[in-house]
């Protein structure tokens, strides 16, 4: 049975850092594409980040470069985002997805597995 368990979430204030994990059991994250995306109320999962197999990393053009981060642990088969200098606009529910397949990296229904996802409140 393939779990994704996402963690690291809260409240935090505008600048500070946040360092989501993801942490995989039942596959093996270096054999995966491994995404994050978050979502608000009301709107669709929003894509943020992926490291596919070969480690390479991708960002949504919509995130402001330079202030995310996905990494990848394989010997921890976990996952990785870092946001750095929080805004109140990144308050979201974070979730971690994970595929095989080499779609397009910003649809939500590429990913066969997906985490429960952790809050993030950024707020004064």
């Amino acid at each position: 049975q393939v779990q994704l368990v996402e963690s690291g979430g809260g409240l935090r204030q505008p600048g500070d850092s946040v360092k989501l994990s993801c942490e995989a059991s039942g596959l093996r994250v270096a054999n995966y594409h491994m995404a994050w995306f978050r979502q608000t109320r009301g709107k669709e999962p929003e894509f943020v980040a992926l490291i596919n197999r070969s480690s390479y990393a991708s960002y949504s053009d919509s995130v402001p470069r330079g202030r995310f981060t996905i990494s990848r642990a394989n010997m921890k088969n976990a996952v990785y985002l870092q946001i750095d200098k929080l805004e109140p606009q990144d308050t979201a529910v974070y979730y971690c997805a994970a595929t095989t397949t080499a779609g397009p990296k910003a649809r939500p229904d590429v990913y066969g597995y997906w985490g429960q996802g952790t809050q993030v409140i950024v707020s004064s």
